[in-house]
């Protein structure tokens, strides 16, 4: 479907890709990882055509269908959220604005003009357009009163979900996703999770978020020393693979080392003696035609290091009564009742908008509490960290000097080596405060906090902007931490190596769970919402199917009409499509079949240690696609025939 041959991607002195392969076929899901500057967002772009590469080719099959959805700033206009999903096409989105003038104007009254217009919006299946648009945008956490919205009133992160929302609706051949579950809440997360677990195309996708790459990936390509490396099978699995491929390649890399260095000593030793110089001329030959093992290098390796520790505060940290909080008329907590203790991490959990990120600011005393007490332990230090506080920074100093300034007696190297894990490598220490981006600063600012942490942190989703080693460097620093942690996050595997209780949110009542996020879903609704729906969802789905019938049987015969014979030509049309696309996977898969089997007839493919391995692994690969190819071919070119019998 997508094949990416002999890539070469370079900026100035600094080379991302060096002839370098990929293939992506149909129903695979790809997990791309490397280290921030690796180059993902570049492979990306250069996919999507938006930048071209130095060398290779890039070959699409043809009517393959991409859909993108970026990390940051999707573009949004004057339509309401609901027709935002629904635009799947710049057709679609014209014949939807036509038909809604005429039903608004005329509703009764159809020329045969506006039925071939009726047939060609049902042939592109749009009247099961909103139905599914409604269910998919329920399951991403828009109320029933959303659709209706503009969508540039909506915050960056809710245009982002309604963005997905229409990719989902769209269901591209190949859906490239880039740090898509930045803008989702927990529960959105798992019902995006289930949902992709079905989709029909390829999946190609950036994430930091292991626990989501876990669920959903069937190979891991990793972006390093300038080559992409795939691995079967999921993140976790690929982190046992190239560990033990990091061990072979190792070992292999130090018996060449000792192999070179005898035969230099050998050279070296005997090249001015005249009756073995030509022994010695040999042996430097021989040491430049060897294809040389690079030494394997571990960037996500772990940096151990251990933080300041906190004053100790008393057993009893915090306490909230009878806390009442609104925002107008939305009234958030009626009578709320929170206590925490010394030791405890603990995560927010529920659905957007039930009021954790309002707890979460009402702890840390950043908004004032309308009505109720608020009670700070003995010798507590509350400390609260968003991604949006970053107030505290000094516009005009260096990172490493805004870093340096901690009360806590730390020396320069340690602070260099803690930036270093937060993405602030080389020279970015030196760059001033007021030049960072927003995720750069609140990285900062995550420093300084853990630097000089507090006995009492609260932090609002603290792992967004940061990459797989730094969340692990993160998760190390709060798992030394002595204090008492009180988090929001939507990242799993964060949540599993840290909290020890789980707070549950949602319409203003608060249940405890005196165990860790797997006691959480044992013992709680919460399983069935990562199954499915939760009960608001399949509530607002029912009704926009409900609707959408309605809608449908209002209309008149004529395009009923047209839409059954277009539905007929249609799937007549896709079955033809499909044989044909077979045709073509089987006959590329022959192709390759024959040229790995003619390999592995040549001499010189045994003499480079394990290239006749992998080529054997490739063809046993290519013939198990074959067959399985082979058997979707017969089976659609039996069903094709049974429609042209039908028609």
């Amino acid at each position: 479907m997508l094949t990416l041959s002999g890539i070469s991607k370079a900026y100035g002195e600094k080379t991302l890709f060096e002839d370098t392969s990929l293939q992506v076929n149909r129903e695979d899901r790809i997990g791309l990882v490397g280290p921030n500057g690796a180059g993902k967002s570049t492979l990306f772009g250069m996919i999507l055509g938006e930048e071209s590469p130095d060398d290779g080719k890039i070959l699409t099959e043809r009517n393959v269908t991409i859909g993108y959805l970026p990390q940051e700033s999707a573009v949004v206009g004057t339509e309401t959220v609901l027709e935002l999903a629904t635009a799947i096409t710049p057709e679609i989105e014209k014949l939807q604005k036509l038909i809604r003038s005429w039903e608004q104007d005329h509703p009764t009254d159809h020329t045969e003009h506006q039925g071939d217009v009726y047939a060609r919006y049902s042939d592109l299946g749009g009247y099961r357009l909103e139905a599914k648009a409604k269910t998919i945008l329920a399951g991403l956490s828009f109320k029933d009163g959303d659709f209706d919205r503009p969508a540039k009133e909506l915050s960056g992160g809710w245009v982002m979900r309604a963005h997905l929302g229409r990719l989902l609706v769209q269901e591209p051949d190949l859906l490239m996703l880039d740090e898509p579950t930045n803008h989702l809440d927990l529960e959105a997360l798992l019902w995006f999770q289930n949902y992709l677990k079905n989709y029909p195309g390829a999946i190609l996708m950036i994430s930091h978020d292991r626990e989501f790459l876990n669920q959903l990936v069937d190979s891991i390509v990793e972006i390093r020393q300038s080559r992409l490396w795939r691995y079967r099978g999921n993140y976790e699995e690929f982190l046992v693979q190239r560990e033990a491929n990091e061990g072979q390649l190792l070992s292999a890399y130090k018996n060449q080392q000792k192999e070179i260095a005898r035969l230099q000593e050998f050279a070296d030793r005997f090249r001015a003696k005249a009756s073995k110089a030509s022994q010695a001329q040999s042996k430097l030959k021989q040491i430049e035609r060897m294809d040389k093992i690079e030494a394997p290098e571990n960037e996500d390796k772990r940096i151990s290091f251990t933080f300041p520790q906190p004053q100790r505060s008393g057993q009893r940290v915090i306490r909230l009564t009878n806390i009442h909080q609104a925002y107008g008329t939305k009234v958030v907590y009626a009578g709320m009742d929170f206590e925490a203790e010394r030791g405890q991490r603990l995560v927010l959990v529920g659905p957007n908008g039930a009021g954790k990120s309002t707890l979460l600011k009402i702890l840390a005393d950043v908004i004032p509490i309308q009505s109720g007490t608020r009670e700070l332990g003995h010798n507590v230090k509350a400390g609260y960290y968003s991604q949006y506080r970053v107030e505290m920074l000094q516009p005009e100093r260096s990172v490493f000097d805004e870093a340096l300034d901690t009360p806590q007696r730390v020396t320069e190297e340690f602070v260099r080596t803690i930036l270093g894990c937060f993405l602030f490598r080389g020279d970015d220490v030196f760059k001033k405060v007021k030049v960072l981006s927003g995720g750069e600063k609140s990285r900062l600012a995550l420093v300084k906090l853990l630097l000089d942490p507090p006995n009492l942190l609260l932090m609002d989703e603290p792992t967004t902007h940061l990459d797989m080693a730094s969340i692990d460097a993160l998760v190390v620093a709060l798992q030394q931490f002595e204090g008492t942690l009180i988090f929001i996050s939507h990242d799993v595997y964060f949540i599993r190596a840290l909290a020890n209780k789980v707070v549950h949110v949602n319409e203003g009542k608060l249940t405890h769970y005196a165990g860790d996020y797997q006691y959480y879903l044992e013992k709680s609704a919460a399983i069935s919402a990562r199954d499915g729906l939760t009960a608001g969802q399949r509530e607002v789905s029912a009704k926009a199917k409900q609707a959408d019938r309605t809608n449908v049987k209002g209309k008149d015969q004529k395009r009923s009409e047209a839409e059954q014979r277009q539905n007929r030509s249609r799937a007549r049309k896709d079955q033809q499509e499909t044989v044909h696309r077979l045709e073509k996977t089987v006959a590329a898969l022959e192709k390759k079949q024959a040229e790995l089997t003619a390999q592995l007839e040549k001499s010189e493919t045994y003499e480079k240690p394990g290239w006749a391995n992998q080529i054997n692994r490739e063809l046993t690969e290519v013939t198990d696609e074959l067959t399985q190819r082979t058997a979707e071919w017969e089976s659609a070119a039996t069903k094709l025939s049974e429609t042209d019998n039908a028609v």
